[in-house]
């Protein structure tokens, strides 16, 4: 099966995953306590005011029948109005996604970079202080919730050594990239700790592999086996472990933009749950289900790319 194929079949699979997201985002966000109604109209509310209320925002109809029509507002790519800031929510999600989807990829950069040479310095070092250095610091790290970190970085970094700022997004890409270092680093010491055990490990299982004294009997030096021979072979596992907590990336840099006050989704997501926002929730829940998917899509096709036995 060439990639296409491969590529069309993920794709269908995941169909029902989508509808299955739709359905339980819909069902669950109506049964948290409180009523959006009562929030907006706040003290004006009277039974003639909430029953009005209801009816022009179609929230007097059966769940049924709200979800129909949350499906066809969505076939049509409308996510509805928010119900809060009285704005097409599709609006406000792509206003504030660059920063997120920002936020998301220089993580996935650090964590890559922080990752792979330390994983290989652990694996050639097996059990040695080294090793056992990097293997504690990851547990480490690992073991401290990540927004205590980026306090941390916020207090040492952000005000006593004043070399980044914590908080905005910045302007232009070196500004940018200097407003994000912090968060995305935090992000990412979280994500790397993962990676580390996981390629080290890999590392070692394909060193002690036959192909790999063949590699070394035809007298190729040691950097090259490892960079063309053993990395290649090892990284097939740590990219799954990749995509898989990427997804979890995604969902940590909402409360990672609350702490350094980035105007991306996840700060509009925790004001819309205080408020019972519906459709903005609905909404922000869906990019960031996509996102999700998308991930695994390009997961899947790259670890197809590096190991072609996935196709067949």
């Amino acid at each position: 099966m060439n990639k296409l194929g491969f590529l069309g079949r993920r794709l269908l699979q995941l169909v029902p995953v989508v509808i299955g997201i739709t359905i339980v985002v819909f069902l669950m966000l109506r049964l948290i306590p409180g009523d959006p109604v009562r929030i907006i109209l706040g003290s004006r509310a009277t039974p003639e005011s909430i029953a009005s209320l209801e009816r022009s925002l179609g929230l007097d109809k059966p769940l049924w029948q709200q979800y129909l029509y949350f499906m066809r507002n969505l076939a049509e790519g409308d996510l509805g109005q928010s119900l809060l800031y009285r704005q097409p929510v599709r609006g406000l999600v792509l206003e504030r996604l660059p920063a997120t989807l920002w936020l998301v990829a220089y993580s996935t950069v650090l964590a890559v970079i922080i990752t792979v040479p330390l994983a290989i310095l652990a694996a050639r070092n097996r059990d040695r202080a080294t090793d056992q250095a990097i293997r504690g610091g990851t547990l480490l790290t690992l073991a401290m919730p990540s927004f205590w970190v980026g306090i941390i970085f916020m207090m040492f970094f952000g005000l006593r050594l004043d070399i980044f700022p914590v908080s905005g997004y910045g302007e232009g890409l070196a500004d940018r990239l200097h407003h994000l270092f912090l968060p995305s680093l935090t992000v990412a010491l979280s994500l790397s700790a993962i990676l580390i055990r996981s390629l080290r490990s890999s590392i070692i299982t394909v060193t002690l592999a036959d192909f790999v004294d063949t590699a070394r009997a035809k007298g190729l030096t040691e950097r090259r086996i490892m960079f063309r021979h053993v990395l290649r072979n090892a990284l097939i596992s740590t990219v799954t472990i990749l995509g898989v907590n990427i997804g979890w990336l995604i969902g940590s840099s909402v409360i990672i933009e609350n702490l350094f006050a980035i105007p991306g989704l996840g700060a509009l997501m925790l004001s819309s749950i205080g408020g019972r926002d519906y459709p903005m929730v609905q909404g922000i829940t869906l990019v960031f289900a996509t996102l999700v998917v998308s991930v695994n899509i390009l997961t899947d096709l790259t670890y197809a790319i590096i190991d072609p036995r996935v196709r067949l």
